[in-house]
C-alpha cells in the first residue's frame, strides 16, 4: 500500500511524534508498503519534487532520538511558511488523499482529540487508531474518568479547576496534599506535577496557566505505576515501569535508562486480571480502535487505579505498547501491520 505517516504537529509532543513516526515507517516499509512521513503542521514547504512523485521518492525520516527538552512551538510556528490558521501544513490533505491509508502517529491536542479524525472522516480518508468520537472522549481526562467511575472503575478522586485567579486562590486554600495537578488533555506527562506542599501546587496551577485554561485536580495514590495496553480487542499483559528518580514525568519516558521497565509486570495475578479487565472495558466504553493503553497505579493493597486512557500510545523504541505487544509474541513490524489492518477493517465498519 501506499501509505502516508503523519506526525510532527503543534503539541508539546511534537518531538516525540516524530519519533514514534519515524520508527512505523521503517517498519511499515520493512513489511512492503511505499511510505511517505509527513509534518501535519510544516507539511510538504521544503519537499523537492512533485507530489506525485511521494511515495516513490518521499522525504528523509527525521532523527529518531528524542530532545529532552519540550518543543518550543512558537519558534515552529515561526518557520512556517505558509502562514494561516489551518493545522494542516501545504499539501497534507493533498498527500493523505492519495494514500491508501494514514497511519497517525499524532501525539497530543493537534492529532489525538478527534478533531483530524473527523476532518479524515468528512473527506473519506482512511486512518489508523480510533475515530473522532472516542478520541475527543479520552483526550479528556475529566470526562474519561466520569465514565470509569460510572462503570464501577476505581478512579483517584478529582475535581476540575479553571485556572483564574479566583479558582487557584480556593484550591491552594482547600486541597489536602498531596496532590497532583494535570492538564485535562495533555500526554506523554507534559503539565503534570506531583504537589507534596503548598508551594509545589502554587507553582504547579501557575506553571499549568501556559499549556491551557483548566486542570484537574486529583487525589494523590501512592504505589507503584502499570500501563496496559489493548490491541485489537485484546488486553496485553501490563508492564510496570520504576523510574530511576521522580516519578514517570517526560524525561523519565523517553530518556534511555532514566526508568527501569518490567515486562510482563511482577504483580499478584488477581491485580493483573483486574488491569486488563478495565484496560479492555474502558477501550470498548469509548468504542475505541485498533489500540490503546492505559495507565494505572497499584496502591499498598494491591487495588489498581485507572487514571487515564490514551488512544494513540508511544511507538517509540523506548515505549511501552511495544514491549507489552512483544511479550505476547508480536515484534514491532507487526505490531504496525495490525494496526493498520485492524484500523482499516474499523473504517469500512464507519467506526
Amino acid at each position: 500500500m501506499n501509505i502516508v505517516v503523519l506526525a510532527g504537529g503543534l503539541s508539546p509532543e511534537r518531538n516525540v511524534s516524530f519519533a514514534s513516526g519515524a520508527m512505523v515507517a521503517q517498519a511499515l516499509q520493512r513489511k512492503g508498503h511505499q511510505v511517505a512521513m509527513v509534518d501535519l503542521y510544516l507539511g510538504l514547504e521544503d519537499y523537492g519534487h512533485p507530489l506525485a512523485d511521494l511515495f516513490r521518492l518521499p522525504p528523509p525520516l527525521p532523527d529518531l532520538s528524542i530532545k529532552e527538552e519540550e518543543p518550543d512551538l512558537e519558534a515552529v510556528k515561526a518557520a512556517r511558511k505558509l502562514q494561516s490558521g489551518s493545522i494542516f501544513g501545504q499539501g497534507v490533505l493533498a498527500a493523505c488523499q492519495m494514500a491508501d491509508v494514514v497511519f497517525n502517529a499524532l501525539h497530543g491536542e493537534s492529532g489525538e482529540d478527534g478533531r483530524i479524525q473527523a476532518a479524515f472522516d468528512m473527506l473519506g480518508i482512511a486512518y489508523t487508531g480510533s475515530g473522532y468520537l472516542g478520541s475527543a472522549i479520552a483526550m479528556d481526562k475529566n470526562y474519561t474518568k466520569q465514565l470509569a467511575a460510572a462503570e464501577g472503575i476505581l478512579t483517584p478522586q478529582w475535581r476540575t479547576v479553571k485556572l483564574t485567579d479566583r479558582e487557584i486562590e480556593e484550591v491552594e486554600r482547600s486541597e489536602p496534599l498531596p496532590c497532583v495537578v494535570k492538564i485535562h488533555n495533555g500526554g506523554s506527562s507534559v503539565g503534570v506535577f506531583i504537589c507534596r506542599t503548598g508551594e509545589e501546587l502554587h507553582r504547579a496551577l501557575r506553571e499549568c496557566r501556559r499549556l491551557g485554561r483548566q486542570v484537574l485536580v486529583e487525589q494523590f495514590v501512592e504505589g507503584r505505576d502499570f500501563f496496559c495496553g489493548v490491541l485489537d480487542g485484546e488486553s496485553l499483559p501490563p508492564i510496570e515501569v520504576i523510574p530511576k528518580t521522580g516519578f514517570y514525568d517526560y524525561k523519565n519516558k523517553y530518556v534511555a535508562g532514566a526508568s527501569l521497565e518490567v515486562c510482563p509486570a511482577q504483580v499478584d495475578g488477581k491485580a493483573e486480571a483486574q488491569m486488563r479487565s478495565a484496560a479492555r472495558r474502558i477501550h470498548e466504553l469509548l468504542g475505541l480502535t485498533a489500540y490503546s493503553r492505559s495507565d494505572f497505579v497499584l496502591d499498598k493493597d494491591n487495588r489498581p487505579w485507572f487514571l487515564e486512557v490514551n488512544t494513540l500510545p508511544g511507538m517509540t523504541d523506548t515505549s511501552l505498547l511495544p514491549q507489552e505487544a512483544a511479550a505476547v509474541g508480536v515484534d514491532y513490524d507487526t505490531l504496525c501491520q495490525k494496526i493498520v489492518d485492524a484500523s482499516l477493517e474499523a473504517r469500512k465498519e464507519q467506526k
